[in-house]
């Protein structure tokens, strides 16, 4: 693999040009309006620059039409240089937005002025998902400044939305220009992963939220018998519940943990003193299932068991689906994208790259929907979403590299 150390070595000079770019990207929050923000438009400006810079072979945006948002639409960003073989092409997808710092009362210092403390940077979106738009970055540009030649077309591609569903981010990408991409193009999502950078995420769990309302009458409760007691039942309904993962108990190694996962969650308040009797309770269920159940089918077992306590009960129960994402069809391990950046990662760090699963869902789930293979995959600090959240200046590095040696690849 002719280059690779040469261009390794130049990435690594890059130190201070990552610290730079990260400063300037979270000075620009990318906050959508169900954020409280006004698109991604800052952000997405900045790094249209950045890439002009690069002089790509193509670069355009992707409008998607969106009234809440500055302009009345959110950006998305394409970036591609041509290949010196007409092969399949490498496509790295980050994202623009980011969430808000929550809390600011627990942050150290101002989530949108970037600090840097030895090999840690720390600011609002420095790790997700700035840590894959700058490594991604730096890995091309490391090519180009020492006049590498990409055997394989490469591009980057930056999404808005990705934080609140994707629906003006790649959901509008792959319905408007689904011609972008091709069935043997390696699809690589830097949006996830390990502290080790081994794990490659190639599967999700569905993901199922059940909202349970159970009615009876209220009353005083030194009188019991004069009314319903909905907590009792809400209470007999979350044991019941329980038996669904006797049921649905298949375990899949791939996944951590290996099984689906039936969790009651959220309980919403009932009567505001303690001698009422409540006639109405209302708590939510998080189901994330493995690939081996269909939805429907823990739908049906739900409503059988709810119906069953409502009778022995006489309590009326009501159950609502305010979330439901059907699992898309797994990358399998032998994809080309898996195996050629495994080999990449062990190429770069000696270590050796696992393909898992997991419960969340991830922007490669769209892809994967589509009938393109993708691969969830970073060196992550695991501070995303958190107070004070961070990212290693090393990590990125390291994953430039490993991108790099993906490029080489052809």
């Amino acid at each position: 693999m002719s280059g690779l150390k040469d261009v390794c070595s130049k990435i690594e000079s890059y130190r201070s040009e990552i610290i730079k770019m990260q400063r300037e990207l979270t000075a620009r929050p990318a906050l959508g309006p169900e954020n409280g923000g006004s698109g991604e438009h800052e952000k997405a400006d900045y790094i249209k620059e950045q890439l002009f810079l690069l002089k790509p072979d193509t670069l355009f945006d992707i409008h998607a039409p969106d009234k809440r948002a500055a302009n009345g639409y959110r950006p998305n960003l394409v970036a591609a240089w041509k290949g010196s073989q007409k092969k399949r092409a490498i496509w790295i997808l980050s994202h623009l937005d980011i969430v808000p710092p929550g809390d600011l009362s627990l942050w150290k210092y101002d989530p949108y002025k970037m600090r840097v403390k030895g090999d840690t940077i720390i600011g609002r979106g420095v790790e997700d998902n700035q840590h894959g738009i700058v490594s991604s970055y730096f890995a091309v540009k490391g090519m180009l400044d020492l006049k590498q030649v990409f055997p394989q077309r490469v591009g980057l591609v930056l999404v808005a939305d990705e934080e609140t569903g994707s629906e003006y981010g790649l959901q509008y990408i792959l319905k408007e220009r689904r011609d972008l991409f091709k069935e043997d193009d390696l699809i690589i999502v830097p949006d996830g992963g390990n502290k080790e950078g081994t794990m490659i995420e190639i599967a999700e769990k569905s993901m199922l939220w059940l909202k349970f309302t159970v009615t009876g009458a209220q009353c005083h409760a030194s009188t019991p018998e004069k009314g319903k007691n909905s907590l009792f039942g809400a209470a007999k309904l979350i044991v019941k519940l329980n038996t669904l993962k006797e049921k649905f108990d298949l375990n899949n190694p791939i996944f951590k943990p290996q099984e689906s996962t039936f969790e009651p969650t959220k309980i919403e308040a009932n009567v505001p003193n303690v001698n009422t009797i409540p006639g109405r309770d209302v708590f939510y269920l998080d189901c994330r299932i493995l690939p081996d159940y269909k939805v429907d089918e823990i739908i049906q077992e739900v409503i059988a068991l709810k119906k069953k306590l409502a009778r022995e009960l006489t309590l009326k129960i009501g159950v609502e689906a305010i979330h439901r994402q059907d699992c898309a069809p797994p990358t399998p391990e032998d994809s080309p994208v898996v195996t050629t950046l495994a080999k990449a990662i062990n190429k770069v760090t000696g270590l050796k790259a696992k393909s898992m699963g997991i419960g969340g869902g991830t922007v490669a789930a769209f892809f994967r929907e589509a009938g393109l293979p993708a691969a969830v995959w970073s060196t992550i600090s695991p501070t995303a979403h958190q107070p004070n959240e961070y990212c290693s200046i090393k990590n990125i590095i390291t994953d430039a590299k490993i991108m790099a040696t993906v490029f080489l690849s052809g």
